[in-house]
């Protein structure tokens, strides 16, 4: 029997393409082993697994959104009169205002403080992980150690917390002995760590932000932010060599905090989907020994 994974990446708003990914395998009748997901990814991956249904999915993270005390955050002004390649540190400046306020905020760990973010987090369920018919983990990153934290059990609401806990915007996460931060800053896309649940075929789902090439730095906020922006896109380059399908929605050009682009982002995912259900199906009805041979040999094929 099919073991189908998905590993969903992270992306802010971005990662509501994730919607529309699964709402397709739902309709062609894929059904989804486990999940492994990261930020975004883990929310929507999580909430999946919880509810076993993409449409009480989608009705839960909109009434979430369209909530007046969500809009009270002005999380969308993070994207106003901004470019949209621009990364979670240069919007986070941009929205205080100015450099000066800006340091002024690197005084604490978050422009959101932990007691808006916990509020935040109630309507996450507070349900163990491990006991979900759709087996599911998600990545985040531990800042004392450097490592990246795979949780395969544990209270839900806590771990999508830590995993899309945006350095500068939400503050670390205490969980056991870890402080956590975003799994993005270890595991853009996990596509290897979905195969650990059991999946024997990953289709993932990357809605990272493209490479483009870019005037010459001025200053050195610009040259670590481009640092980075490298370090994300290559790392997501050699994790996604672990799928045996990847797909990107064409949501590359959205800024993370375009919420207010919904449903627009969602139905990208569906498009995206749809333009790659036959290879979604050819795989999820390959033979599990042929599936397994042809893992192997392109795990061979990637180490020579």
């Amino acid at each position: 029997m099919a073991k189908f994974g998905l590993a969903l990446g992270g992306g802010g708003a971005r990662g509501l393409a994730h919607i529309g990914v699964i709402k397709v395998l739902e309709q062609k009748g894929i059904e989804v082993h486990s999940i492994t997901g990261c930020s975004m990814g883990a929310i929507i991956g999580g909430l999946y697994a919880y509810f076993g249904s993409i449409k009480q999915v989608e009705d839960f993270i909109l009434d979430i959104i369209n909530h007046p005390k969500f809009l009270e955050l002005g999380i969308d002004k993070l994207s106003e009169n901004h470019k949209p390649d621009k990364n979670y540190f240069e919007q986070l400046f941009d929205y205080v205002g100015s450099r000066v306020q800006a340091l002024r905020a690197l005084n604490r760990l978050s422009y959101f403080d932990e007691k808006l973010s916990e509020e935040m987090y109630t309507v996450i369920p507070d349900v163990a992980v491990e006991k979900f018919k759709i087996k599911f983990s998600a990545i985040a990153t531990d800042l004392l150690s450097g490592e990246e934290i795979n949780f395969t059990e544990g209270s839900l609401r806590k771990i999508i917390k830590a995993s899309s806990a945006i350095p500068g915007i939400f503050p670390p996460v205490k969980y056991n002995n870890f402080f956590l931060i975003d799994g993005s800053a270890s595991e853009s896309v996990p596509a290897g760590k979905v195969r650990e649940l059991g999946a024997d075929r990953v289709l993932a789902v990357d809605v990272t932000r493209e490479l483009k090439i870019i005037e010459e730095p001025k200053n050195v906020f610009e040259i670590l932010y481009r640092a980075e922006d490298i370090s994300s896109y290559h790392l997501s380059m050699i994790r996604l060599r672990e799928a045996d399908i990847v797909i990107s929605p064409d949501v590359k050009n959205l800024s993370w905090a375009d919420f207010d682009k919904a449903e627009k982002i969602i139905a990208e995912g569906e498009k995206a989907a749809n333009e790659n259900i036959e290879s979604f199906l050819k795989l999820f009805r390959r033979n599990s020994y042929i599936v397994k041979l042809e893992h192997k040999l392109k795990k061979i094929v990637g180490e020579i």
